[in-house]
């Protein structure tokens, strides 16, 4: 987070569960960014997230963990969808300095 921060870009993680269960989750995981309700699947919509998903042969409307880079001007600089955690933080950041480096 202080390498995002030294760029002057902030993190947010949007999920369609609760506020009371975000910080829930926050305080286990002790986490410092902040966390988003979109309880109602506005924004999950909007950023075309919500696919169908199979587990164990039941099918269900679920989050395809994505990350979107807004550059500076607003607009959206970068996707990532399919999130995997390797390697995903220090390939988010090298776009963010990228575009902190243009301005």
């Amino acid at each position: 987070m202080g390498a995002f921060a030294e760029v002057g870009a902030v993190v947010y993680g949007v999920s369609r569960d609760s506020v009371a269960s975000h910080k829930k989750f926050a305080e286990k995981n002790d986490l410092n960014m902040p966390l988003l309700a979109d309880v109602d699947g506005a924004m999950c919509r909007a950023f075309d997230v919500l696919k169908e998903k199979s587990m164990f042969g039941k099918t269900s409307l679920g989050i395809e963990r994505t990350t979107y880079v807004v550059g500076p001007d607003g607009t959206i600089a970068a996707v990532f969808p399919k999130v995997r955690v390797e390697g995903h933080a220090a390939a988010v950041l090298a776009v963010v300095r990228e575009l902190a480096g243009r301005q």
